[in-house]
Parts: structure tokens; sequence; C-alpha cells
């Protein structure tokens, strides 16, 4: 049975009305607006005001409906690229580069934001009972999927780069703000940082008075307020994993603020004609192999449906469906290699199937 914290998991109260139009991929997701209530504090336009920029290793685009928000688009872009020196593992100078160039050696002084977003994979990790872990990169590093020089590597590397993968390993101070990792570790925080960046943009944009925005970090989207330009609201369709990005296999109307999305199909490495996915199984150092070829996962934060979405693929469909159907107000939609949808129970009565190439198993 899963265990769920009230710390990172939180129990969010079910919602049932109706309010969203989404359509999500996982490199780029295709908003279609459509309408609802606004808040007065800023008038709401049906034109938004768009910046798109490659960053964190995607594509990001923001989207705010309101006039005159150059600055809070500037200082939303300004907080992304900031976060992302801090993050990163090749940027020499950035917080996650220098904590890992310092394993076993010593602890490194990091900012209160890395040390936060660390904190809280490391509670992800101990809530998926090792599923989810950021010192992947021990592997992740040999497998390089996604970049230029990306190889299959042999089984005698995979298997020297397991001992290093444990969260376990991971020694925090939180009064000094420091992070110790042991000598081999090396720490990767791809699952976990576009999440709890857009949360923060998010927050951001709220401090500022902005009620309707996108906030469209590649694989994850975080919604503000009703679409402007008709009364039907915000909808989500989820991409089809066999086709080209904006095919989707079916839409799901609903109120909740992120959609997160992973899949087999968003970065992978060709060997022989085989297709190795950049989702790591960190028991095995390999890309996972299950039934799942996509998941997208609804909920209030992004930061939740990152550790869920990555979670819930490494269980496979039967064992994430019971895991995700513990959880208060977080929906999932899975799709297999049969190109069966499979359904949490929160959406078995919204979801609507437009692809008929795809068929319902969970109905």
């Amino acid at each position: 049975m899963a265990t769920v914290s009230s710390y990172f998991w939180g129990k969010v109260k079910s919602v049932k009305k109706i309010a969203s139009l989404l359509f999500v991929g996982l490199l780029m997701v295709l908003l279609v607006a459509c309408g609802g209530k606004q808040n007065e504090s800023l008038s709401v336009v049906k034109t938004p005001l768009t910046r798109s920029e490659s960053l964190l290793h995607t594509v990001v685009q923001l989207s705010i409906y309101h006039e005159n928000q150059e600055e809070a688009m500037d200082e939303a872009v300004s907080y992304i690229k900031e976060m992302e020196s801090l993050l990163s593992t090749n940027l020499e100078g950035a917080d996650v580069y220098r904590i890992n160039q310092a394993a076993g050696k010593e602890a490194v002084k990091v900012d209160e934001r890395t040390f936060e977003v660390i904190e809280t994979a490391i509670d992800m990790s101990k809530e998926s009972q090792g599923l989810f872990d950021i010192s992947i990169g021990a592997v992740s590093n040999l497998w390089k999927i996604g970049d230029e020089d990306a190889r299959k590597p042999s089984d005698e590397e995979i298997k020297a780069a397991l001992p290093f993968i444990n969260y376990k390993d991971i020694t925090l101070d939180k009064e000094k703000k420091t992070v110790f990792i042991k000598e081999g570790m090396t720490l990767e925080l791809g699952a976990i940082s576009k999440g709890y960046i857009a949360d923060k943009v998010r927050e951001l944009f709220a401090s500022k008075g902005i009620t309707t925005a996108i906030i469209n970090l590649g694989g994850n989207v975080v919604v503000m307020g009703d679409s402007p330009t008709t009364q039907n609201g915000w909808n989500v369709g989820v991409q089809d994993p066999d086709q080209v990005r904006g095919s989707t296999v079916g839409s799901v109307p609903g109120t909740h603020d992120s959609v997160v999305t992973s899949g087999i199909y968003e970065r992978y490495l060709e060997v022989d004609g085989v297709k190795y996915h950049h989702i790591l199984d960190p028991k095995t150092g390999y890309p996972v192999e299950n039934d799942i070829s996509g998941v997208t996962v609804f909920s209030k934060t992004s930061i939740q449906g990152d550790a869920f979405s990555t979670t819930l693929f490494l269980l496979g469909v039967e064992k994430g469906l019971d895991f995700i159907n513990q959880i208060d107000g977080v929906e999932a939609v899975f799709i297999d290699k049969e190109q069966g949808v499979h359904l949490s129970d929160g959406l078995k009565e919204s979801f609507e199937l437009t692809n008929e190439e795809y068929h319902l198993v969970n109905e």
C-alpha cells in the first residue's frame, strides 16, 4: 500500500467542476484558450503577451493574458535563467556542478533555492521508495540520452555505477545549507527542476496581480485562472505517443492547475534498430521496460506532477493505477504500448477519447 506524507504529496480536495482546455505533449504543449470568470484586479485580454525561450533543455513558453506585463515577463525569464544556472550539471560554477565535482571530498554550500530543491527531491525519493532518485546521474551520465554524445554503455559500466545510486547517501546540513555526496555519486535534478521552477513562476506572477496565464516548460504546464475567450474553460488533450506533437488521444476538461507528462517518445537513443528512452530505472541502470508508452498527471502543483509522473512510469500501469487512486486531488492517464488508455478513478466520467486508433481499457 502506498504511503503519502502531508509534507510533499499533500492532500488536495477532489475537484469535480469542469473548467479548462489544454493540449499537452512532452516537449511542446499546444494550448487552446476557451473562457470563464476573471479576477477584477487586472483586466484580462484575449491575445496574450507571449515569450518563447530555449531554456532547461526544452522550449519554454510563457503567456500572460493581461496588458502591460512586460516587466513581469522579464522577471520570470530572468528567474528561469538564474535557476538553470544554479541547477545545471554542466555549467561550471553552478551549485549542482560544484556538488558533483566535490563528491567524496567536502560539503558544498549552495543557494537556499538549490537546497530546497534537493531537500524536496529527497522527500520524493523516500515516498517513492527509491523509484525516483536524484542520484541517478551515476548512470544517466553514461547514457547521455538527449545529448550529441549519447551512447549505449556496456553492462560492466552500468553494473559498476549502480552502487552510487542511493539518495540515502546524500547528506544535508539545513543550518549551513550544505550538500555532501559520496565519492562516485552524481546528482541529476532534471526530473524535478522544471516542476519547482514552474510553481515558482506562478508565485511570481501572482505576486504581480496576474490571474490568467499559461506557464509551459516543455512537459510541465501550469495554468492560472480561466481562459479569456469562451465560456468552456481550459481543456486538456493528452499527446499521442506514436505521432508528432499536437496529435492527441483524448481530452480531459478540468480545473487542475498543473499537467505533467512523461513518455518514452520524448528523448531516446537508437542503436542497431533498438530505441533506448531516457527514463532510467535506478535499480537496473537501464531504460524502464514495462507496458507504458506515456503517462500524464493532473495535479495542483507541478512539482507534484514531476514526482508522480516519474514514479508512475516506473511502477507500470497496474501498480501505477493502484498507487494514484489512493492520492486525493491527483489524477493520471496511462497510455500503454498496445494503444490502450487507462484512467484513474477521477477521470472516468470526464475523459473523452478522440483518437480511433486508441481504446479505453478501464471505462
